[in-house]
């Protein structure tokens, strides 16, 4: 699935269906959390805390770290927003009433995240992380790329040091 621009129109449409699935599961959509899920649509990228903080100052000038946290936090657990560990920041999820996605695909130049369905794949790979000794401890997976957009700008990937054992 590419990356897709939102219009202000579509914008508007799934911070309703934020607001209808928080109604529906006993929960408040607040006027702060809505402002943060709205900031991440708007941004359409993965943003850092300290990047969404700044720009929620811009209309809430004396707005304090905790207050995005407990936002992201309430929007992570209601699945409206991915918390992405590869590359610390949060994405709006851009499908919080569809199809259920297992692979997250983030630019490691700018930001940018696909959602995919790829359930064999998520599989195959739960099927290696068990043969290894281990389970994996949640339902998404991230891969770190360089979107199309980025490669045309001529971005490199970064190479991975080589790993000399003695």
């Amino acid at each position: 699935m590419p990356v897709h621009v939102l219009t202000p129109q579509a914008i508007e449409a799934q911070l309703h269906t934020a607001e209808q699935l928080c109604k529906k599961r006993g929960k408040r959509l607040t006027p702060i959390r809505r402002e943060v899920l709205e900031l991440l649509l708007r941004q359409q990228r993965s943003l850092k805390a300290y990047e969404l903080l700044e720009l929620f100052r811009q209309d809430q000038p004396g707005a304090a770290p905790p207050t995005v946290y407990r936002a992201l936090e309430f929007l992570t657990d209601e699945g409206l927003i991915h918390r992405l560990d590869a590359v610390n920041a949060w994405t709006a999820c851009a499908d919080a009433a569809g199809h259920p996605h297992d692979l997250l695909i983030v630019c490691t130049n700018c930001g940018a995240v696909a959602e995919l369905s790829a359930p064999s794949l998520s599989a195959q790979l739960a099927a290696c992380v068990e043969q290894a000794g281990f389970t994996l401890s949640g339902l998404e997976t991230e891969l770190q790329a360089l979107c199309k957009k980025c490669i045309s700008e001529g971005v490199r990937a970064k190479s991975c040091p080589q790993n000399h054992s003695v």
